[in-house]
């Protein structure tokens, strides 16, 4: 594959745009003061303002594509779906506070503690955090809620996203080598992406070790292009300040390879996801599953 990726008419979008509507109302009602009627209501307010503050969803219609393409009913894999779309939006809280990335601007709206103050964004965040196993753990099936807390648990804690996220603020203003780059990738980002496409795959009840190399890939590819974005895109266009990374001196894939490189390695990352789907014995949706890393080395925010 050539290191300059083409867009095409993207099966995996139009996947993501006919899951959306459903997410979003599954979204809404977990956040509703019906939902949550003994939470008072400014902490209410700011879970609502983090979790449903736009975005594209990519996570949670993982979830749902993985789940069908085993075989299930996408219904059975919404708890995982919309567990990880919490995780994933307590992560952004917390991302974005003074002490972390100091970011005022979220999907193109104030950050969580610019509208709610931070206290109150950090107590939202860890409320998210709880209310996204609380979803996993209200299921029926006890095997099934046991194996998708302790997925999502590692996910996203010291041995996934949080300690990424740690290895990410070690990294600053250093320039790391590709390779711990790349771990560090693994970890902030990857691993929740990653655990998106389990959770829909343990909810068809079907074996997550053929997709293991798929997800590694499609979680790596996701954190390069950010850091292209990052580089290259303006701050209307990405919904948040652009420029962070090198404002920051973080260490990134562009850091490492400069841009035409990190562009390569994209282009690489799409070729093994591409061929690692092709190995899975699919029931439907490998053309969009296929087409997923394409959409992703291809998006423009």
């Amino acid at each position: 594959m050539a290191a300059t990726l083409t867009s095409t008419d993207s099966s995996f979008r139009r996947w993501l745009t006919s899951v959306g509507p459903e997410i979003e109302t599954a979204l809404s009602a977990a956040v509703s003061e019906s939902a949550l009627p003994d939470v008072p209501a400014r902490l209410r307010k700011a879970m609502a303002h983090a979790l449903l503050g736009g975005g594209k969803r990519i996570r949670p219609a993982l979830s749902l594509l993985a789940a069908e393409a085993c075989g299930s009913d996408r219904a059975d894999a919404l708890p995982g779906a919309i567990a990880m779309e919490m995780m994933h939006a307590y992560s952004l809280v917390h991302d974005d506070l003074p002490c972390m990335d100091d970011d005022t601007l979220r999907r193109g709206k104030p950050t969580t503690h610019v509208e709610y103050g931070e206290a109150t964004a950090v107590l939202a965040g860890d409320a998210l955090q709880a209310l996204a196993f609380e979803t996993l753990a209200a299921q029926s099936d006890s095997p099934l809620a046991l194996q998708q807390v302790q997925l999502l648990a590692r996910a996203s804690g010291a041995s996934g996203m949080v300690g990424g996220q740690q290895m990410d603020m070690d990294g600053e203003g250093q320039q790391l080598s590709l390779d711990a780059i790349l771990q560090m990738h693994a970890g902030k980002t990857g691993a929740l992406l990653g655990a998106s496409l389990l959770l829909g795959v343990t909810s068809a009840a079907a074996d997550i070790t053929p997709w293991r190399s798929y997800a590694a890939s499609v979680g790596r590819l996701f954190q390069i292009s950010d850091d292209v974005l990052d580089a290259t895109r303006s701050t209307e266009e990405l919904g948040k300040t652009a420029g962070k990374d090198l404002a920051a001196a973080k260490s990134t894939v562009v850091g490492a390879l400069g841009l035409d490189g990190a562009r390569a390695l994209m282009a690489e990352e799409v070729q093994n996801a591409r061929a690692a789907v092709a190995k899975m014995n699919l029931l439907q949706h490998q053309a969009k599953l296929a087409d997923l890393p394409v959409f992703l080395g291809t998006r423009q925010a």
